[in-house]
């Protein structure tokens, strides 16, 4: 078997360190494992060793192909150990003096013609290169856990590597069953970068008091496809990795207002509520299973109001079907009656500015969420206003629970939670083409592989509309007057072309 790397050290033994070992052993290499606690990477092999083992009484290794697996795959004890390596990849703490230190005496030990990488996830690829006499054959190479499941590594260009160094790396990653994704050395990379979006608007949106977490996670699941809520997600990466991240990024860009950390994520942190490996953390966990609160029941009314559509409501024709097919009244007039429950359905916009603007009775007003196809979604969002009736609210939300549809009631706010993350996703990843940390189509994949969303961000964008995209976030610009709700030049310029499509620039 040939393989771009045929002997490879891999430093640091813990959970990545064995990962980054154990595919490169499947695809080849010889691999030599080193770590600098007493012991560490002997047991790694043990652990590795033992994956197979599980493989092959899987019936997905045979006998032979997990013998000679094993007799890929070393201990050593020293840096010198390495000296033969023709790529030694480090997977030690994410501290920058301490990859520097470490490169700087791989360097001094391994030949001319080794390639030396980093599986840093949050620092300086240039940075830590810094300090070497050759920091063209220094690249970052970062995997994500568990490695040999998730298939994504990002190919990472320092300022001084050499773009040959980068095409080795790739083509090694697709030898070892992964899809390589190229990008510039910019804060976070492609897939910590692109999923800022999703965590932060999340926490946003619970501090303004609009949801509480398991609502939250509830829309994004089942409205928008996600397979877990943001709040799941903490829980399960834990807040000892992914609040530092946060404020990393945020830093590295100089306080860009939209990677802005959260407090409710900095608090628990320092009470040591991480998340499932700590028994509490978003949600409380017991004997490892999630404690979820009960959602509240959809009242049961024996009258509704009739009801009135608002001319500007998003996809009103949908509405109406929707409203119709739901047994309602629906009311034809330029305005409602004095009785009728009001309608609205904004884009960015919060139910309180539109009924004020529209010179709706307030009192009477519910706002539903239509930025997603109702036949698409699993779930229905509906806000009142601080003055809408509690039995119009309630008739609103009898009404659209008549169909065994989950119905979810959230405080006012600009922009209903789906459109807030959505839209905040869109405008990231555009505001990254623009910035040409990679390209249009590496974020796509690394997106998909790395966090797992339904689609790309791109992809995403054109599903629910560029045009709505830009005007959720124009209008809750105009609303919360904060600048990380700046369109990205990029999705002004595509709106009316389409996100995803590969067009002569790129």
């Amino acid at each position: 078997m040939t393989v771009t790397f045929s002997k490879i050290g891999v430093v640091g033994a813990g959970a990545m360190g064995r990962g980054i070992a154990q595919i490169a052993a499947q695809a080849g290499s010889e691999v030599l494992l080193l770590d600098n606690q007493p012991d560490a990477a002997q047991r790694g092999l043990e652990t590795i060793t033992a994956q197979w083992t599980k493989l092959q009484e899987k019936g997905k290794l045979d006998a032979a192909t997990q013998a000679a697996l094993v007799t890929r795959l070393h201990a050593v004890d020293s840096i010198q150990g390495l000296a033969d390596c023709d790529l030694v990849v480090e997977a030690v703490i994410e501290n920058l003096e301490i990859k520097r230190a470490l490169f700087r005496e791989l360097e001094s030990v391994v030949a001319d013609g080794a390639v030396l990488a980093t599986n840093t996830s949050s620092l300086s690829v240039t940075a830590i290169a810094a300090g070497l006499a050759r920091p063209e054959r220094f690249a970052g190479y970062h995997f994500f856990n568990p490695v040999p499941l998730m298939k994504v590594v990002e190919v990472v260009s320092g300022f001084k590597t050499d773009p040959a160094l980068c095409d080795r790396l790739a083509a090694y990653a697709k030898e070892m069953g992964h899809s390589a994704v190229r990008t510039q050395d910019t804060p976070g990379f492609i897939v910590n970068h692109a999923g800022r979006g999703y965590g932060t608007e999340a926490l946003r949106i619970a501090s303004e008091g609009v949801a509480d977490f398991a609502t939250i996670d509830r829309i994004l699941r089942d409205q928008a496809g996600f397979r877990l809520g943001p709040f799941e997600l903490y829980d399960l990466t834990a807040l000892d990795v992914s609040h530092p991240v946060m404020e990393s990024i945020y830093h590295q860009y100089y306080e860009e207002p939209r990677f802005r950390p959260s407090v409710i994520t900095a608090q628990r942190l320092a009470a040591g509520a991480l998340g499932r490996k700590t028994g509490e953390g978003f949600y409380r966990y017991v004997d490892g299973a999630q404690q979820v609160p009960a959602e509240p029941a959809a009242p049961i009314l024996e009258k509704l109001p009739p009801v009135w559509v608002s001319p500007r409501a998003a996809r009103r024709p949908e509405l109406l079907r929707l409203v119709h097919n739901l047994g309602a009244q629906i009311e034809t007039g330029a305005s409602p009656s004095s009785n009728a429950l009001i309608l609205v359905a904004p884009l960015g916009f919060d139910v309180t500015t539109v009924a004020a603007v529209d010179r709706l009775d307030a009192t009477r007003t519910v706002g539903i969420d239509m930025l997603v196809d109702d036949a698409a979604t699993k779930r229905r969002v509906l806000a009142g206003t601080p003055a809408t009736r509690r039995d119009m609210r309630e008739a609103a939300h009898a009404l659209f629970a008549r169909d065994g549809k989950a119905v979810s009631v959230i405080r006012d706010s600009g922009g209903f939670v789906t459109q807030r993350v959505v839209a905040t996703i869109v405008n990231i990843a555009s505001d990254m083409c623009q910035q040409q940390v990679c390209s249009p189509a590496d974020l796509e994949t690394a997106v998909r592989l790395g966090l797992g969303y339904p689609q790309g961000p791109l992809a995403m964008g054109d599903l629910y509309g560029p045009t709505n995209m830009l005007e959720v976030l124009f209008n809750m610009q105009t609303v919360y007057g904060d600048p990380r709700y700046r369109p990205s030049p990029w999705l002004r310029r595509r709106g009316a072309l389409g996100l995803s499509l590969t067009h002569q620039e790129d």
